[in-house]
């Protein structure tokens, strides 16, 4: 056994408490991350005025660190493998505090635009090793309590980005304005720099593997050709170039899978292992993900457009009108993994679709009902009615993904997953065009603005609403229980055999 197998082994029986660190530290990482996503969208009206930065460049600042981070997320979770997930991370989260520091100094948009892009590629970089550092070092009967934090942390980043934003921007720390909300990342990544360095162990694949370079160019020009359009589609009017690019895109992903079968056989070091989508778990994960993230792509854009333009919010109000939201997905998310799926299995998260479903339907009636003079207070019962849908779902999810994933495969499936999240997104992003501001006309009178949008709010829930139903009927061919729970409770007793023999 290699050094490597060595250090998992002893965190995998539970004598090296160091990985508890270890979790803190790329959670971390995780949240800085799903923040930096959203905390920029609330940030807009004050870089525009303040930098001088053009609608395009707008549209780059947010959609650079979403074409970076999606293209690359593959290709990191297999460096990781590869190189071994604590240098790559290491990397990944030293180079993501680099590139913040380029976003708050930025002396024009081109240079801002520039820094998210770098950004982007040094998430991609970070954010595949936190599930696969876990899921190599925990054993599996600690996984469902550390994928329930993993759901909080997600609960909490999504929504923490616009209310951190908002205070921060309104607070003008220092002077530094809308740069505050990029700076703030700079102590952040330095601790977690430091002290990742000295309690995350090492791991990697047992055999070695090489990076597919063919396999890394296929697929960042597949996913390129298919969110590119989508991100920049509304804005240029859906060009014709715009569809053939989506297209162009299917044929190209459908290259990369021949290509990578004959690179599996010939000398076993694919860059995403198809192999993993023989596995049931993963792959019916892998669509019910792809579908979620196209649900929350809808939602979390239009919730923002209906409360600062429809009702005319300040950001302030808008993020803290989340709270509710926030709480309750991070309840139920703990709640979900270690209470309820070991015993009730995939009813769970076909509850939390149905629930989130309920919460949407609620949601469409009060804006019906209330009007524009609806108050955030009128909104809390929604909002918790879907927190709680959500946190059902977000972390039983990714345990039922990994469960029978091989472990030298981590990075790679790790990778998949936020991969296809991040397509869903931005599929979402794509439908607002449609089922948001397709409602709206082009030309508005003052006192049109607001109730155009809180119509075209209620129909983009609708659609909402519809997806999880999707998602309901798509989870029925997950397994029954994750294998991981059974695996679990097996290793739990043989642990206590020797303790009761003594």
């Amino acid at each position: 056994m290699n050094s490597t197998d060595t250090t998992l082994g002893t965190a995998g029986r539970g004598t090296d408490r160091r990985r508890w660190f270890a979790l803190a530290i790329v959670m971390t990482a995780a949240f800085m991350d799903l923040v930096d996503v959203t905390i920029v969208n609330i940030a807009i009206p004050s870089i525009q005025r303040e930098a001088g930065a053009s609608f395009s460049q707008i549209q780059w600042i947010t959609a650079g660190y979403a074409l970076a981070f999606a293209a690359g997320l593959i290709t990191g979770g297999r460096l990781g493998d590869i190189h071994g997930r604590k240098r790559i991370f290491l990397v990944g989260i030293g180079g993501f505090t680099v590139a913040s520091a380029l976003c708050g100094l930025a002396v024009n948009p081109e240079m801002l635009v520039a820094s998210r892009f770098l950004q982007g590629g040094m998430a991609a970089l970070m954010v595949p090793q936190v599930l696969s550092i876990v899921h190599a070092t925990f054993p599996a009967h600690e996984r469902g309590k550390v994928f329930g934090l993993f759901g909080a942390v997600v609960g909490l980043g999504a929504v923490s980005g616009p209310l951190l934003g908002a205070l921060l921007t309104e607070w003008d720390l220092f002077g530094w304005g809308w740069r505050s909300i990029f700076l703030i990342n700079l102590p952040v990544g330095v601790a977690g720099l430091v002290l990742g360095s000295r309690f995350i162990s090492e791991s990697k694949a047992p055999r070695a593997l090489k990076l597919d370079l063919v396999g890394v160019a296929l697929v960042t020009l597949g996913l390129l050709m298919l969110l590119y359009p989508l991100i920049r589609g509304r804005e240029l009017d859906w060009p014709v170039w715009g569809y053939l690019s989506m297209a162009g895109s299917l044929v190209v992903l459908a290259a990369l899978v021949a290509y990578e079968k004959r690179k599996a056989s010939r000398d076993g070091s694919p860059l995403i292992e198809l192999s993993l989508f023989r596995v049931k778990s993963f792959a019916a994960g892998i669509a019910v993900q792809t579908v979620f993230g196209v649900a929350l792509g809808v939602f979390f854009l239009v919730w923002t457009l209906y409360m600062q333009f429809g009702l005319g919010w300040s950001p302030l109000k808008a993020g803290l009108t989340g709270v509710p939201f926030s709480i309750a997905v991070s309840a139920a998310a703990g709640m979900s993994v270690q209470m309820l799926v070991p015993r009730f299995g995939r009813r769970v998260l076909q509850a939390g679709a149905l629930v989130m479903a309920a919460g949407v339907l609620l949601y469409i009636w009060e804006s019906g009902h209330y009007g524009l003079a609806i108050a955030p207070w009128q909104m809390a019962l929604p909002l918790v009615v879907m927190g709680v849908g959500m946190g059902l779902i977000v972390a039983p999810l990714t345990d039922a993904v990994l469960s029978e994933v091989p472990r030298e495969h981590a990075g790679s499936a790790s990778g998949l997953i936020n991969t296809v999240q991040q397509m869903g997104n931005a599929l979402g992003l794509g439908l607002v065009s449609v089922v948001f501001f397709g409602t709206i006309s082009d030309h508005l009178r003052p006192e049109q603005v607001g109730p155009a949008f809180a119509d075209a709010f209620q129909n983009a829930l609708g659609w909402v609403a519809a997806v999880m139903g999707a998602i309901f009927l798509l989870m029925f061919a997950l397994p029954k229980r994750p294998a991981q729970h059974v695996e679990g409770e097996q290793a739990a007793l043989e642990e206590q055999e020797p303790a009761l023999a003594s």
